[in-house]
C-alpha cells in the first residue's frame, strides 16, 4: 500500500565562466568535469531506466548559467579536445601500465569512460545535453525547474526590489526560450528565502520552490505536518521543505554514503605523481599541474594511505546502499503516515554535481535506488512536486521563515569577513540599473545595447558562487577578479550611457566575452515596488 512519496531534486549549476580571450581557460574545467563525471552519466541512467520500462520521476534543476554554457559552440568545442585529450592520455596510461594488472584495468576503465562520454555526447546527444534533458520531462520522468538568472543569493537583495524581480524575471525568460515551456518551480538559488520574495516568484506564474528545513519548521502559523507537506505562502506559492534525514544519508561525507572507505577518492589525482614531462601535453595554459580525472585510489581511510580502487566492490557498495536508502525511507514513510494521518512527501534536494563527479558512484546509486523503488510497488512513490501538488490534499497556508541551507542555515556563507567588501558595491550599481532603467525607457540603437549589456555586468557580478568561494579559500582569487571586472565593467558602461558616450569596441569586446542572455530587456529593472502581498500564483 502507497503511504507517502519521495521527491528527489538535483539542483545543476556551475556559475558561468567562458574565456575566449584565452586559448584554455583552467576554470572551463568544472564544466568539461561536471559533464563527463555527473551529467553525462545521469542522462544515461535516465535513458537505460526508460528503456527497461522502470517508472520514475527526478526533478532537476538547470541554472541559467549552465544551460547557457552547455550549449555554447565554444565550450562545445573546447570540451570534445578535453575529452580527445583524455582519450589519449589513457591510451597511453594502458601501455604504461601493462605490466601492473590493477593499475592497467583502472586505465581501461578511465579509457572507457572517456571514449564512451565522447561519443554519447558528440552522436547520441548532439552536443546538446539541455536537449537531452528536456526529452525526458516530455516522457514525464523528470520536471525541470529554473533558478535565479546567475544564482544570485535574494536575501542579500531583499533591500533592492528591481534586483530580485530581475533575477527570478530574467531566469524565467530564459527558461521558456532555452527549455521551451513556462517553469512551474524554481530553485531558489542557496535556498534563500526571505519573506516577500513569494511575490517576485507568483508574479513570474511560478507554482513551487524550496526551502531548507528550518524555513517551513519555524514558518507562521506552525505548520501542522511539520516538513512533510509544503505550505502556500501568501502568494499562493507552495513551498517544499528539505528533509534532514534523507539528506544527511546522502550528503555527510563522515556519516553518509559517500565517505564510506570503498569509493573512490576524489581528492588523490594520479596526474601528480607522474613525470611531468609525460603530463605536461594535457595540461594546458601555463602547464601547471591539475587533476585529469587519473584517480586510481579509494577512499580506504583517514589517512594518506590508500589502496587501489575496486570498481566492482564499490559498485556493489552503491547497490547495498541503494537498498538502505530504501528502506529507510520506506520506514519512515510508514511512520509518518500513520502520525500525521496522510501521505507524507520526503523531499531530497542536492547539488547533482555531487552525483559523479564528489560521488563518482553517486549516478549508479541512484539509478538503482530508483529501479528498486519501481520494483518494490511498496509504500514509496517517487514524484515531481507539480504531480505532488495535483494529487494531495489541501495545503496549510503559511509564511516561511527567513533562511538558507549552508553553515548556519542563514546567510553566513555569503555574508562574512571574506566578502561582505561586494555588497555595497552590488547595491550600488543594482540602483544605478534602476535609475538607467527609468530614464530610458524606449533607448535604441547603440544606448540599448548598452543598457542590456549593463544588465548583464550586474546579473553576472551578483552570483552567490563568488561570494561562496572567496569563504572557501578555494580559487579565491579568481572570484574576487570576476566580481571586481563586472562591477567595473558596470560602472563604465552606466557612466557612458549617462553621458551618451559609449565606447562601440569595448562594448562589442564585451559582449562577445559574455554571451548570455541575448534577449535581455534591461527594462526588467525599471520596476522597483515590491510585490503586492495576497496575489496568487498561476
Amino acid at each position: 500500500m502507497e503511504k507517502g512519496y519521495l521527491c528527489l531534486v538535483l539542483h545543476a549549476h556551475l556559475p558561468y565562466v567562458r574565456h575566449p580571450e584565452y586559448e584554455s581557460f583552467l576554470e572551463e574545467d568544472w564544466l568539461f568535469e561536471a559533464i563527463t563525471e555527473t551529467y553525462v552519466p545521469l542522462l544515461q541512467a535516465f535513458r537505460r531506466l526508460t528503456e527497461d520500462g522502470v517508472d520514475f520521476r527526478v526533478t532537476v534543476s538547470l541554472s541559467p548559467p549552465l544551460v547557457t554554457m552547455l550549449r555554447d559552440p565554444l565550450l562545445q568545442e573546447r570540451y570534445m579536445r578535453h575529452l580527445s585529450n583524455l582519450v589519449d592520455l589513457t591510451g597511453r596510461e594502458i601501455e604504461r601500465c601493462r605490466g601492473d594488472g590493477v593499475l592497467h584495468g583502472l586505465a581501461g576503465m578511465y579509457h572507457s569512460m572517456f571514449t564512451e562520454t565522447r561519443e554519447v555526447f558528440a552522436e547520441t546527444y548532439g552536443m546538446d545535453l539541455v536537449r537531452a534533458f528536456r526529452e525526458f520531462e516530455e516522457l514525464g520522468k523528470i520536471e525541470i525547474t529554473t533558478c535565479g538568472a546567475t544564482h544570485g543569493y535574494l536575501p542579500l537583495m531583499e533591500d533592492q526590489p528591481s534586483a530580485v524581480r530581475a533575477q527570478v524575471g530574467v531566469a524565467a525568460d530564459h527558461h521558456r526560450a532555452t527549455i521551451g515551456v513556462q517553469p512551474r518551480g524554481i530553485w531558489l538559488p542557496e535556498c534563500g528565502y526571505f519573506p516577500g520574495v513569494d511575490g517576485y516568484l507568483a508574479e513570474r506564474g511560478i507554482r513551487f520552490t524550496f526551502v531548507d528545513t528550518h524555513g517551513v519548521l519555524h514558518a507562521k502559523p506552525r505548520p501542522r505536518y511539520g516538513h512533510f507537506a509544503p505550505i502556500v505562502t501568501p502568494s499562493g506559492v507552495a513551498v517544499f521543505a528539505r528533509d534532514l534525514e534523507s539528506s544527511k544519508q546522502v550528503w555527510s561525507a563522515q556519516e553518509g554514503y559517500p565517505g564510506d572507505f570503498v569509493y573512490r577518492d576524489f581528492y588523490r589525482d594520479y596526474s601528480y605523481d607522474l613525470d611531468y614531462d609525460y603530463v605536461r601535453p594535457y595540461l594546458g595554459g601555463d602547464g601547471s599541474r591539475k587533476m585529469l580525472g587519473l584517480k586510481y585510489w579509494r577512499i580506504t581511510g583517514p589517512t594518506d594511505e590508500k589502496e587501489f580502487y575496486d570498481p566492482t566492490i564499490a559498485r556493489e557498495r552503491a547497490h547495498e546502499h541503494a537498498g538502505n536508502f530504501m528502506f529507510n525511507r520506506e520506514r519512515q514513510v510508514e511512520h509518518l503516515h500513520d502520525v500525521l494521518g496522510r501521505k507524507p512527501i520526503i523531499v531530497a534536494p542536492y547539488d547533482a554535481e555531487l552525483f559523479g563527479h564528489w560521488w563518482f558512484e553517486g549516478p549508479m546509486w541512484l539509478e538503482e535506488l530508483l529501479r528498486r523503488i519501481d520494483a518494490a510497488g511498496g509504500p514509496v512513490r517517487t514524484i515531481t512536486p507539480s504531480e505532488y501538488l495535483e494529487e494531495a490534499a489541501p495545503l496549510q497556508r503559511a509564511t516561511p521563515f527567513h533562511s538558507s541551507w549552508g553553515y548556519l542555515g542563514y546567510s553566513e556563507v555569503w555574508l562574512n569577513g571574506t566578502n561582505d567588501y561586494v555588497y555595497r558595491h552590488l547595491h550600488r550599481a543594482a540602483r544605478r540599473m534602476t535609475e538607467l532603467a527609468k530614464q530610458y525607457p524606449d533607448a535604441g540603437g547603440l544606448r540599448r545595447r548598452a543598457l542590456n549589456q549593463a544588465a548583464r555586468e550586474l546579473l553576472l557580478a551578483q552570483a552567490s558562487d563568488w561570494a561562496f568561494i572567496m569563504k572557501t579559500g578555494t580559487m579565491s582569487e579568481y572570484a574576487h577578479k570576476r566580481t571586481r571586472n563586472h562591477i567595473a565593467r558596470f560602472t563604465r558602461l552606466y557612466e557612458e550611457i549617462r553621458s551618451n558616450s559609449v565606447d562601440e569596441v569595448r562594448l562589442s569586446e564585451s559582449e562577445w566575452r559574455d554571451r548570455i542572455f541575448p534577449d535581455i530587456d534591461y527594462r526588467v529593472y525599471a520596476d522597483d515596488s515590491r510585490p503586492a502581498p495576497g496575489g496568487k500564483a498561476a
